[in-house]
């Protein structure tokens, strides 16, 4: 877990694009510390809330291919990771749309791979490609939220 936030963290002091031997580095230490999925997870997010702006699509580069490759290793039935991100998956993307202009087309690109892969469900996605378009997410309000 400490390697995988070191190379993730190490990302800063490379230029984007971000290299593929990097990201198999970062994808290698994420499916090794698979037992602590949800600390890899985390890592991630946090590393795309706290990064600047050029590196958040290397940030959804890499949990792309942290899905893509416990998909393949351990197939979609046993695959932890993905049903992980979904979680926070719009908060996630919130801070990922904070990346320039120009990297938009990025996002949803990955977005439709994912879709056209069923990386993750439809109604998962969707809001996500909303969000680019401009449309805000569906907001979940918990109950009693106003109650004194």
């Amino acid at each position: 877990l400490e390697s995988l936030n070191s190379f993730l963290y190490s990302l800063n002091e490379y230029k984007p694009p971000i290299s593929k031997a990097k990201m198999t580095q970062i994808t290698k230490a994420a499916i090794k510390a698979i037992k602590f999925y949800k600390h890899v997870v985390q890592s991630v997010e946090k590393f795309i809330q706290k990064c600047k702006p050029e590196y958040k699509v290397p940030g959804l580069y890499v949990i792309d291919s942290i899905v893509r490759q416990s998909r393949h290793q351990f197939g979609q039935e046993k695959d932890v990771f993905a049903p992980r991100f979904s979680n926070n998956i719009i908060s996630t993307f919130q801070n990922l749309y904070r990346c320039p202009g120009d990297d938009k087309s990025k996002i949803v690109r990955v977005l439709n791979l994912w879709q056209k892969n069923n990386v993750f469900k439809s109604e998962i996605i969707q809001p996500l490609l909303d969000m680019a378009a401009g449309i805000p997410p569906p907001v979940v309000t918990p109950v009693n939220t106003f109650c004194r």
